[in-house]
């Protein structure tokens, strides 16, 4: 006898509960049993399992964007986790275009090699990707030798040879590695900043979609040693010179 097996969808219906007894009219739409998970075991089974396909849901809360993934051993991720530091900026605002064979970083510092498609609404927004990440650490290493034995070294040359992607297990770790790239910056700790640098310090974090992050702004204020109100009127300053004005973050 067959036993149909309920799944928890905690995250589905906590997000429909909050619109009940509203008179909100309720519509329930979603592309169910399309083959979205059978695709991306395929292409997982296909690729290897050094290749990571992970898809995220733009509209999850509090920026646990992955609802689906395979290989996730590759950047140590699961469902449930967040978005890297570029899918940050996105939602921040900035244009999702499509990207193929470009070079990121795993939490534990391997090599990938990453491609990402985006899926938008019919008002152009982007809702979710699709990402490919392959590791191609080994792989990278025997191109080395190969280099060295045919004494060629134009790789290291290239513009863009370095990572600009990073990927976290959680939010938090996310926010972590984009302070620290801004300390790592100045050369000095963030309280000993000048006013001026205060202010592309937390210009450079809110280009990076930092903000997006829940309670980001208290842990930056305090991190620079000044109040809140400061924090917002340095953050309203870098927008405008960067010719943006947009509802203060919380």
């Amino acid at each position: 006898m067959h036993k149909t097996i309920l799944r928890k969808r905690d995250l589905y219906l906590n997000r429909i509960i909050a619109f009940q007894d509203t008179e909100m009219i309720k519509v329930m739409t979603g592309i169910r049993r399309c083959g979205k998970s059978s695709l991306m075991k395929l292409m997982a089974e296909h690729f290897g399992k050094n290749c990571e396909i992970v898809l995220h849901d733009f509209m999850a809360p509090d920026n646990h964007t992955i609802i689906g993934i395979e290989n996730g051993e590759v950047t140590g991720r699961e469902i449930g986790g967040c978005v890297t530091n570029l899918g940050l900026e996105i939602l921040n605002g900035k244009p999702a275009e499509d990207a193929f064979n470009y070079a990121t970083y795993a939490e534990n510092g391997h090599l990938l090699r990453s491609s990402s498609i985006y899926f938008h609404n019919s008002a152009g927004q982007p809702i979710g990707s699709l990402c490919i990440n392959t590791d191609i650490t080994d792989t990278t290493y025997f191109e080395k030798m190969l280099r060295e034995y045919n004494n060629t070294h134009d790789y290291e040359n290239r513009e863009d040879a370095s990572p600009k992607e990073v990927f976290m297990p959680d939010v938090h770790e996310l926010l972590n590695r984009l302070i620290d790239q801004c300390i790592q910056k100045y050369g000095k700790p963030p309280k000993l900043l000048t006013k001026e640098e205060k202010i592309q310090f937390i210009a450079d974090l809110d280009m990076k979609g930092a903000f997006v992050i829940t309670k980001a702004s208290d842990r930056v204020y305090s991190l620079l040693g000044i109040s809140r109100y400061t924090f917002y009127t340095y953050l309203e300053q870098g927008r405008k010179m960067r010719g943006e004005s947009r509802t203060p973050v919380e």
